[in-house]
């Protein structure tokens, strides 16, 4: 059976390109559109459950737009599910994306005047212009130190994971603003051009290949039933944790220890990046 959560078909309407669609389904092709917003909630239902989260500028696909929500799917993983209708904007032409832990765009290129957004990591802006120390973008200004080009990417995801040091936890978070031990790691690798799902189960499945047993090495993958951390080094790991609240580092043996104390049981693979 297919995968609710990146199969784009509800009770109503079906992607055209899904080919075992059930009978009595409208068949539609989807539009494109962009979140608008800072962070949206990416729903299991209209007004249900939190899975995700989507952040400004990030692409997805509307197959429905129905009393206020839109059914829709996520570009960078395939994630579906239903945001606000007004979460979302026409599409344009994303250039740049917020490399920096978070950022603001201002009314002016001057740190003093007011700001009109906050945007977290991984949000994706157009620039206009602008020379020196702001962006001039569709937004407004931006530092320019916080953006990158798109296609620029980091080339160590456990220093993208650190700048999320002391970002509070939150299920099924995906920004700087708060953020999960899936959340964590998919805003890591995606920053260092690594296809990413969005959960730990997925992550599990289908990142890596397994490591010797205790041979830590950075940017490593540990996995417990629902949890997931990025290994810093041979002693510690990074990961947003409820035990925290919060990103944190914690070391290795620590980690594994309280979990089980705590009735999670072991650690169920470990999985080494090519």
């Amino acid at each position: 059976m297919a995968d609710r959560r990146r199969t784009p078909m509800n009770d109503r309407v079906a992607a055209a390109h899904l080919a075992d669609a059930p009978a009595g389904l409208e068949r539609v092709e989807g539009a494109a559109a962009r979140i608008g917003v800072a962070v949206a909630d990416l729903l299991r239902a209209p007004n249900g459950a939190r899975d995700r989260q989507l952040v400004y500028g990030e692409p997805v696909t509307v197959y429905e737009d129905r009393d206020g929500w839109a059914f829709v799917q996520a570009a960078k993983d395939s994630y579906a599910g239903y945001v606000p209708s007004a979460a979302l904007t026409q599409p344009f032409e994303a250039t740049h994306w917020v490399s920096a832990a978070a950022t603001h765009a201002y009314s002016a290129d001057d740190f003093r005047s007011p700001e009109t957004h906050a945007l977290s990591h991984g949000s994706r802006v157009q620039v206009l212009g602008g020379e020196g120390r702001f962006a001039d973008t569709n937004l407004g200004f931006i530092p320019a130190r916080h953006l990158s080009p798109l296609g620029d990417h980091a080339n160590d995801p456990v220093a993208v994971a650190e700048l999320f040091l002391g970002t509070p936890y939150l299920w099924g978070g995906n920004s700087s603003f708060g953020i999960d031990c899936s959340g964590l790691v998919q805003a890591a690798l995606l920053a260092c051009g690594t296809p990413c799902p969005g959960d730990s189960d997925m992550q599990e499945a289908e990142l890596g290949q397994p490591a010797p047993a205790g041979d830590y090495r950075r940017g490593d993958l540990l996995f417990w039933k629902g949890h997931v951390a990025l290994v810093r080094d041979a002693e510690t790991l990074i990961h947003a944790n409820a035990h925290d609240m919060a990103v944190a580092i914690e070391p290795i043996a620590d980690a594994i220890a309280r979990i089980a104390a705590q009735g999670d049981g072991p650690v169920t693979a470990h999985k080494r990046l090519a």
